[in-house]
C-alpha cells in the first residue's frame, strides 16, 4: 500500500511515495517559482507527484492517498488553506483542487504539524503516545501529539509554540509582541546574537570564519567558532541554548510529553545542542523528581519528516 507526501515550500515543492513501512520509494521535486495563482502551484505540485510515483515505478491507480504539508492556517476538515502570506493563499481549496488533478483522495496540514506528525510515526517520536517537535528555523515552529493524536486547537490554529513569551517587554516579535521565545530561538535570533557579539569583540575568530563581513554570519557560525576555543562565540552559544532551554521547559511543563524532540537547520549541532539543553531541563521541569531521565532529542528525518507525516494524513483525517 503506497501514499504520497507533499511538502509545499517557498522554493521548492517536494513529493514522494512512502510505502506502509514510511520508507520513501521514490520521489519528485520542482520549484515553487512564486509569486503565482494557486492554479499554477497545484499544477506544480501535480507535477511533482506524478515525477514521484514515476520515480517509484508505480501508477497513480496505485496510490491509496496523498496530502500536503503548507505553510499558514489550514482547515483541514475543509481542504483548505485559509491564509498563506508568502503563498498567496487565502481560503484556496487546495484539497478538491488536487483531487481535480490527480483522482485521489488528498489531505492537507500545516507543515510544521506535518513535519511533527511524521517524527512521530516514523523517526524521533516513534513508539510515544505524548509528543512534541519543535523546529529551530527561521522562526520557532513545532507541533504537539496528544494520545497519537495532532492537537492544533479550535481552529486548527494552535501550536505556536515559538509566541510564547519567554521574557516580558524582551526583544520584539514580528507577530507583535515582545518577548516571543522565537525572538531568542529561532536561527533568525542565532544570527543577531552572533553579528551582536562579533561587535563587541572584533578579535574574535567569528570574524575569520565570516570573512570578515557581517552579511555573511549564518547559524553555523558561533558553533564553528566555539569549536576553535573562541571565548565569545562560546558566549552566544551557551547563551543560545539557555534561550531554546527555557521555552523547552514550557512546552515540557505544559504539555509533559514522553519525548520533545527538535529539528531544523540548527539541529545539525546534535548532541552540542541536546546535551545542553537536557542537563537545563531535567534540572527544571517540574517533573524532575518523579519521571527521571533525558526528555529531549534531535528531529531523526530531517526535511523527510514533513513528507513522510503529510503522506499519513488520511489516518487522521479520513
Amino acid at each position: 500500500m503506497y501514499r504520497l507526501g507533499i511538502d509545499l515550500g517557498g522554493t521548492n515543492i517536494a513529493a514522494a511515495v512512502v510505502d506502509e513501512n514510511y520508507k520513501i520509494v521514490g520521489r519528485g521535486k520542482v520549484k515553487t517559482a512564486l509569486p503565482r495563482p494557486a492554479e499554477e502551484i497545484c499544477d506544480a505540485m501535480a507535477e511533482a507527484a506524478r515525477a514521484a510515483i514515476a520515480d517509484a515505478g508505480l501508477e497513480i491507480s496505485d496510490i491509496v492517498a496523498m496530502g500536503v504539508g503548507t505553510p499558514g492556517a489550514v482547515d483541514p476538515s475543509k481542504g483548505i488553506v485559509n491564509f498563506a502570506n508568502n503563498l498567496g493563499f487565502m481560503n484556496t481549496p487546495i484539497c478538491p483542487m488536487m483531487k481535480e488533478r490527480l483522482g485521489v483522495d488528498f489531505y492537507l496540514e500545516n507543515d510544521a504539524n506535518a513535519a511533527a506528525y511524521g517524527e512521530f510515526l516514523a523517526g524521533a517520536g516513534k513508539g510515544t503516545k505524548n509528543f512534541v517537535a519543535v523546529t529551530l528555523g527561521t522562526g520557532v515552529g513545532g507541533g504537539i501529539v496528544i494520545d497519537g493524536k495532532l492537537f492544533s486547537g479550535s481552529h486548527y490554529a494552535g501550536g505556536e509554540l515559538g509566541h510564547t513569551v519567554i521574557n516580558v517587554d524582551g526583544e520584539q516579535c514580528s507577530c507583535g509582541r515582545k518577548g516571543c521565545w522565537e525572538a531568542y530561538a529561532s536561527a533568525t535570533a542565532l544570527i543577531r546574537q552572533t553579528k551582536a557579539k562579533m561587535e563587541e569583540n572584533k578579535d574574535s575568530v567569528m570574524w575569520e570564519i565570516a570573512d570578515g563581513d557581517l552579511e555573511k554570519v549564518n547559524g553555523r557560525t558561533a558553533w564553528d567558532a566555539s569549536r576553535k576555543g573562541d571565548k565569545a562565540a562560546t558566549e552566544v552559544v551557551n547563551t543560545y541554548c539557555r534561550y531554546v532551554s527555557e521555552g523547552v521547559v514550557d512546552m515540557m511543563n505544559i504539555f509533559e510529553p514522553e519525548l520533545i524532540c527538535i529539528g531544523g537547520g540548527i539541529s545539525n549541532e546534535k548532541e552540542n545542542l541536546s546535551r545542553p539543553v537536557n542537563d537545563f531541563v531535567n534540572q527544571f521541569r517540574y517533573t524532575r523528581f518523579s519521571d527521571p531521565g533525558d526528555k529531549v532529542c534531535i528531529a531523526a528525518l530531517g526535511n523527510d519528516a514533513g513528507i513522510i507525516g503529510a503522506a499519513f494524513l488520511d489516518q487522521l483525517y479520513k
